[in-house]
């Protein structure tokens, strides 16, 4: 008996410390990562996939799954059970859908000059010289149609010898393409726009492709910025996503309705912004994600048809957490995936009559179990302004008031995403709390989810009223007892990286440190080689060389960090992705440059193979060791 006691007692303090560990870079890249798949033709099976990175390999590792719809047991299965339903298969079944790269301009040096093969030369006459990650080489996505049981590869070309992609680059995948219910139309998303009016455009729309006439139709023609995500309900309307303004990229984005030669604006009246739906299984009601004070959540509206009934949006589930999708209808529930700061992806169902949601899968429980969580508070700050602005306070495992802790202000790129109860892979605050950092990320100016003027107001106005809220927030929190004021960071990637280094110029000896990844730092040469021009027209006000432009001429003088280095006075790691072409190389190379000439403590972090992210496993890795020996070395 005593023997069984020890070994239960060993047991006992194994599990405690096991339960006292607190998360590490490696743990980190130990999270699994979920996907759905989809549900099976009578919605009774969902499949999903779980990657897990395999850090020794490079790349990940791939499984699948299924479970019941309505609960039940989970179940892996190899990939070719996946038994889902393929949107891509028309719904009569004869014909599918697909897309492939297709040579259509001659820009690459071998294909202009023949017996010259070998040359390593693109040239070029207009804009859209590169996008995202890769340089335009005369080939564009088109979309093809082939009878279920050919080959693959041998299909009908819908844009045939048309300079246009589908799916639209550089995210879009195949849900930029459907069937009608009839089987008779293909329709799909395309910016039909090229060189610069490409470049300086957001004008996508969507197009409608009859099979019998092989005649394209433009069905949103008399809109003239976003036009994406079409999708039938099962009674044959059509809705999509819709931002009005052509050039804005953060616009609000509606939910539009065409049925019968009807067209309807659900949202128009509501003072958010959607970012994903999916029409109820009866066609009366569609579901959409949006966020709202700093979370993502579920809403419904309705959808009156002919009926005289005003749409009326309702907002379904509240908490702290993100909806990060919804899957499907499963009678009386939604099928979602879900987040927070302490836990990736995982499956929920969420019931209508309960407004309550069940886990359905928990893919990372092992490893979260194993681990101390940090606390995620709400609190609010009142900006210079007035107005109130939500914090998220995210602090250490095993928090103590009576201590001091450094704390790090989090800003968030975008500039207008969201920072929301999302979970990271890089920028993670559970990993930052878990090394003994307390988190300040506050909701400032730009943030979806305030409003819609709240969500505006940082466009030309990047060096204005969002920096007092970014100091309004951290002064706000220094308050604090448990807060070192002599150890206090700043952070951000993109946007968060600008706001990084235009921070350093104007803190007053705030921060003892700074990070900035793949940031803004001259707004002139910003404008010279990034790709969207629509972007910094926007949100810049205009080119450098138009003088008359007040709101332009202020993004280029008054609020260019590159004017604010002489006052820099504190160190600083730069980290630079080599394809960056939203924000690309020169913008970290000319801080560091700076950095080392005035003889700050400096470090430059670069990455030649990655872009704005950092998506091979090793690299990221790397990315978290140097991250938090920066934080060490100088906090």
């Amino acid at each position: 008996m005593k023997r069984i006691y020890l070994i239960f007692s060993l047991i006992l303090t194994n599990n405690l410390m096991i339960a006292q560990q607190t998360m590490t870079p490696e743990n980190l890249w130990q999270v699994k990562r979920l996907s759905v798949i989809g549900l099976d033709q009578e919605g009774s099976t969902l499949f999903f996939k779980v990657k897990t990175p395999n850090i020794s390999e490079n790349d990940y590792d791939t499984k699948y799954f299924k479970m019941p719809a309505k609960g039940g047991a989970i179940v892996e299965i190899e990939e070719d059970y996946i038994t889902a339903t393929d949107k891509n298969i028309s719904p009569d079944g004869t014909l599918a859908l697909f897309h492939k790269s297709v040579a259509v301009e001659a820009i690459k040096g071998e294909d202009v000059y023949k017996d010259l093969d070998k040359s390593e030369v693109y040239i070029f006459s207009d804009l859209d010289i590169r996008h995202w990650d890769t340089w335009s080489n005369g080939s564009f996505n088109h979309v093809f149609y082939k009878k279920v049981e050919a080959d693959k590869d041998t299909g009908i070309d819908i844009m045939p010898n048309e300079p246009y992609h589908t799916p639209q680059q550089p995210f879009g995948g195949d849900e930029d393409y459907i069937w009608s219910p009839d089987s008779k139309a293909i329709y799909y998303v395309s910016k039909k726009l090229k060189g610069k009016a490409y470049a300086t455009s957001t004008n996508t729309d969507i197009y409608k492709y009859d099979l019998a006439s092989k005649t394209t139709e433009n069905i949103t023609k008399d809109n003239h910025g976003y036009d994406t995500s079409p999708a039938f309900s099962a009674n044959g309307a059509l809705a999509w996503l819709q931002m009005k303004t052509d050039g804005y990229e953060s616009d609000k984005n509606d939910i539009i309705v065409l049925n019968n030669g009807i067209k309807q604006n659900l949202t128009q009246q509501w003072d958010g912004t959607v970012f994903s739906f999916k029409w109820s299984n009866d066609g009366h009601t569609i579901y959409f994600t949006a966020p709202v004070d700093g979370t993502i959540q579920i809403f419904k509206v309705n959808y009156p048809g002919k009926k005289r009934i005003a749409p009326v949006v309702e907002q379904l589930s509240e908490g702290q957490f993100d909806v990060t999708s919804i899957v499907a209808q499963s009678d009386n529930t939604l099928l979602i995936t879900r987040t927070d700061m302490n836990h990736a992806a995982d499956i929920y169902s969420f019931n209508f009559k309960t407004k309550a949601f069940t886990q359905r899968t928990e893919i990372n429980k092992a490893l979260y179990d194993s681990v101390d969580l940090p606390k995620v508070e709400k609190r609010y700050v009142t900006t210079t302004d007035g107005q109130q602005m939500l914090v998220w306070v995210i602090l250490p495992p095993n928090f103590d008031d009576s201590k001091k802790y450094p704390t790090l202000l989090y800003a968030q790129g975008g500039p207008q995403s969201p920072l929301s109860q999302f979970y990271s892979y890089r920028w993670n605050f559970q990993l930052m709390a878990s090394q003994g950092y307390i988190v300040v990320a506050p909701n400032r100016r730009g943030m979806p989810g305030h409003g819609v003027k709240w969500n505006e107001d940082i466009s030309k106005d990047w060096g204005g009223q969002v920096m007092d809220d970014y100091l309004s927030a951290i002064d706000d929190i220094a308050k604090e007892p448990y807060v070192d004021n002599d150890r206090l960071g700043a952070i951000g990637a993109s946007f968060g990286g600008y706001s990084v280094f235009y921070l350093a110029g104007i803190h007053n000896n705030r921060f003892k440190t700074f990070i900035s990844h793949d940031g803004v730092f001259d707004t002139r040469s910003m404008y010279g080689t990034t790709e969207e021009l629509f972007f910094v027209n926007h949100d810049f006000g205009g080119s450098y060389w138009d003088i008359t432009n007040e709101a332009a001429q202020k993004s280029y003088h008054d609020f260019n960090p590159i004017t604010k280095v002489a006052d820099w006075n504190t160190p600083i790691l730069i980290i630079q992705g080599g394809k960056d072409y939203r924000v690309p190389i020169e913008q970290g190379l000319s801080a560091y440059q700076a950095a080392q000439m005035l003889g700050l403590k400096s470090k430059l972090l670069y990455f030649p193979e990655e872009n704005h992210w950092v998506l091979n496993p090793q690299n990221a890795l790397v990315w978290q060791h140097e991250f938090f020996k920066w934080l060490k070395d100088t906090l």
